[in-house]
């Protein structure tokens, strides 16, 4: 919203002054009473009337199409993927209706402005330009979309939204990350379900290195196959690997299945611990000295 209006008003101040620039032959051709036309305080009026007018309906459409993706489990990451892209989409042409219908500026002077706004701007801008650039390519290229979880560096989280200048996701504490748009240009990011509403969890359990594999194994597969958040069309899969810890040998459990809804990745982690780890008390299997 800041780089329209800043946009605008640079894109009008340049229009002001156009005809100093102009070449002699078209300047020659340009009454000076017409930018006083183009320019009256009734066109700036009905441009700042419209601007509100677009964001509020911009921001409300928003607001609807959120609404009914957070109805929809399926159509969540689709509807909330399609909106930056509807965004973007609207304020261009928002931007052209204004140019076009209110002021009408001459072929000439729209674009000897276009160019100057264009020199100015990319100077004074460079950063913001190579963020919005980033931004744009993310949402052709599109590694990710709203509603993946993604790892950028240390941070893991949800997408909430993909702007133009920045990204925002969600970390699992809650805690908001704005990400440049031209840093995950150049770094690697993960995508844990790649448009996909499901995807797969890994929960894990430290063991002592004598206890029995196969009963674990088919006690954590039964713990996992009655969770109501397991998707069951995907395989369940357990595997152990040996782990030092202060000199000490121990059995590392892995439970990999996947979950219904990307949501609900730290719940299923956190159950299939839990239940695991009671069943194994209960049956003798382990005691309270080997989680120690």
């Amino acid at each position: 919203m800041k780089l329209i209006t800043l946009f605008l008003f640079t894109f009008c101040a340049q229009m002001l002054f156009a005809v100093d620039i102009l070449p002699d032959d078209v300047s020659s051709k340009v009454d000076p009473i017409d930018f006083f036309v183009i320019f009256s305080l009734s066109k700036i009026l009905w441009t700042l009337l419209f601007f509100v007018i677009a964001y509020i309906f911009i921001t409300l459409l928003t607001k609807v199409l959120e609404f009914f993706a957070e109805k929809s489990a399926k159509a969540r990451i689709p509807i909330k993927g399609f909106v930056p892209i509807l965004r973007i989409a609207l304020w261009t042409l928002f931007i052209i209706a204004i140019i076009k219908i209110i002021y009408n500026p001459p072929k000439e002077m729209l674009l000897t402005t276009l160019a100057s706004v264009a020199i100015a701007v990319g100077f004074a801008t460079q950063d913001l330009l190579k963020n919005i650039f980033g931004g744009i390519m993310l949402l052709f290229d599109r590694p990710f979309k709203v509603g993946d979880k993604i790892e950028v560096g240390d941070n893991y989280g949800e997408v909430i939204n993909i702007g133009l200048r920045a990204t925002r996701i969600v970390t699992p504490d809650d805690s908001m990350v704005v990400v440049p748009n031209m840093e995950l240009m150049n770094t690697h990011v993960s995508n844990s379900n790649s448009g996909e509403l499901y995807c797969q969890v890994v929960a894990k359990v430290m063991l002592p290195i004598d206890a029995p594999m196969d009963r674990i194994r088919k006690i954590a597969i039964e713990a996992a196959q009655v969770s109501r958040y397991v998707y069951l069309n995907e395989p369940i899969v357990v595997l152990f690997s040996n782990k030092m810890n202060e000199n000490r040998s121990y059995l590392e459990m892995k439970l990999k299945a996947y979950v219904m809804d990307i949501r609900y990745e730290f719940k299923f982690k956190s159950d299939m611990t839990e239940i695991v780890i009671k069943e194994l008390l209960s049956q003798g299997i382990i005691n309270k000295d080997d989680l120690n």
